[in-house]
């Protein structure tokens, strides 16, 4: 049995002067699965108006906060109200309305990270499972297909057993306080009240915890990390070095840094095995450079066939063929419809491909609070390395 409609999507954020939200809808849309049809845009009421006005969508599907939208969407027929929410909030606020979002039967897609704090993390853990609704979370990185190849890659063991990652995030945009000139973007990112306990780690750190432990399969166990606040007056870290234990033993090494100037989105990571190497770069994200032991370094190269035929999951991402750029949209939507294809199935009541299965999930936003609870006691601690906790 098949899903015979458009997979109806709210929004809860993402208003006129946000960022990440409008990404996230285009990245919906993109397919044609996924329709748009409300959601309370901002935390002002006037201005979620002003968004529903310029994404021409009816006014009385655009509420004044997201207890409202719950409230009325409910009343509304099944297959007329709204099938998943997305949520773009800062991140304070990405639990409590994944949490009455969840109970009220809607399925949830998050931004990262997915909670303040590990406890909150792990209640979702358990609501998710409770409700039994479909829970993404926007890890967009995941969605390339030269990610999905690395992962295959390794999992298929052609560079042997991994024993060294190398992962960085350098961006320079908060080289100065930007903050302090009430850009919104910002603000609520160097604020603790809003972002957590950790800026640049979470902001861009969980980012690069997330890509390494995707594509390797393995997991951090042990940190010793150094925060820093270069910038003075900045209550939050804004640039993050550590060393990494991994399950397996495994080492590594993770930087991510929001004051290198120069810098954009320069997210790259090197994988190194036994027999083999593997790099890749997310702003060249085309391309997977692939290092045999005895042998001339490979370019493998996004949408030629040869990617498809060794990898279903880097076909199944790809949309163009080779030669044509596909990049950060493109990631976000692979997301997109593996979690839709997923939502369909729980409806339709089939079980889903494993293939459909393919997005960052809680477990992974459970991870990445493990990851920043870690950083930040390792940041204090004065003993070498920090544990995660079980």
């Amino acid at each position: 049995m098949s899903l015979d409609r458009t997979l109806k999507m709210g929004m809860v954020g993402g208003g006129p002067e946000a960022f990440i939200g409008e990404v996230h809808r285009k990245a919906a849309r993109m397919d044609g699965g996924i329709e748009l049809v409300g959601g309370a845009f901002d935390i002002n009421p006037r201005k979620s108006k002003q968004m529903a006005k310029i994404l021409c969508l009816d006014r009385k599907r655009c509420y004044g906060n997201y207890e409202e939208m719950i409230e009325k969407e409910l009343k509304l027929p099944e297959g007329e109200r709204m099938d998943f929410v997305t949520i773009c909030t800062p991140n304070n606020w990405h639990f409590p309305i994944a949490k009455a979002c969840l109970e009220a039967g809607f399925h949830v897609m998050c931004e990262k990270p997915m909670t303040l704090t590990v406890k909150e993390a792990r209640e979702l853990v358990a609501i998710v499972k409770k409700t039994r609704r479909v829970f993404g979370l926007m890890h967009n990185y995941t969605g390339y297909p030269m990610v999905k190849l690395a992962r295959d890659m390794v999992k298929n063991g052609d560079i042997g057993k991994v024993r060294k990652i190398v992962v960085q995030y350098p961006q320079g945009w908060l080289a100065t306080a930007l903050e302090k000139t009430g850009q919104q973007q910002a603000s609520w990112r160097t604020d603790p009240k809003q972002s957590g306990a950790s800026g640049c780690g979470g902001d861009i750190g969980t980012h690069a915890e997330n890509l390494a432990e995707y594509i390797t399969g393995l997991k951090m166990t042990d940190l010793c990390a150094e925060l820093t606040s270069f910038v003075k007056g900045r209550k939050l870290d804004d640039d993050v070095n550590c060393l990494v234990k991994y399950n397996k033993g495994a080492k590594g090494v993770l930087h991510a840094s929001q004051i290198s100037v120069g810098e954009e989105n320069n997210l790259a990571i090197w994988v190194y095995g036994e027999t083999g190497g593997l790099e890749w770069h997310q702003e060249h994200p085309n391309y997977l450079y692939v290092k045999p032991l005895d042998g001339a370094t490979q370019v493998w190269k996004r949408g030629n066939e040869y990617v498809g035929k060794y990898s279903d999951a880097a076909g199944r991402a790809t949309r163009l063929p080779s030669g044509h750029p596909e990049a950060f949209l493109e990631a976000f939507a692979n997301n997109y419809v593996n979690f839709a294809d997923t939502v369909r199935a729980r409806i339709t009541r089939v079980k889903p491909d494993p293939l459909m299965l393919d997005f960052p999930d809680v477990n992974d936003g459970l991870r990445g609070m493990l990851f920043l609870e870690t950083l930040v006691a390792s940041g204090k601690s004065k003993q070498k390395w920090t544990k995660f906790k079980k």
